[in-house]
């Protein structure tokens, strides 16, 4: 059953675009994935992936998702990682790597032109990543 909070969300970005989101990760492909990588995934991201282990948004070019247990899956030894504190968990259509905090829930975007995370774009959650899709990938511009 998908939580109140993330049927806004996905509510919200299905009636934005056109999606395609993947089969669900379970709690054990998850755990497995935490286990064997040594990682404690965000919560809302966890959330997310019990819904949707991965997907596309705003298609045919917005965002990547990668997922524990669908191809593409999430590689914690990226070279696009800025350093060992992140994991990338997607990419934006410009190629920016999409992370999330190995320990913490804060998601952020890093610039591959200026080689650093923007400021602007570090979200306290997932969840606060999705709400903010249409506008960070200026769709309604």
């Amino acid at each position: 059953m998908i939580a109140e909070e993330l049927k806004v969300v996905v509510d919200k970005l299905n009636g934005q675009g056109k999606m395609s989101f993947l089969e669900a990760a379970t709690e054990e492909q998850i755990s497995q994935f935490e286990e064997s990588n040594k990682i404690k995934l965000p919560e809302k991201y966890k959330e997310w992936l019990r819904y949707s282990d991965g997907g596309e948004f705003f298609l045919p070019a917005g965002i990547q998702l990668y997922g524990v247990a669908h191809k593409p899956l999430i590689d914690i030894e990226d070279d696009d990682m800025p350093d060992d504190d992140y994991i990338v968990i997607g990419a934006l259509a410009s190629g920016d790597p999409v992370l999330c905090e190995k320990v913490g829930e804060k998601i952020a975007i890093f610039d591959n032109e200026t080689g650093s995370i923007d400021d602007e774009l570090v979200y306290d959650d997932f969840f606060a990543l999705l709400n903010d899709l249409y506008d960070l990938l200026g769709i309604g511009e």
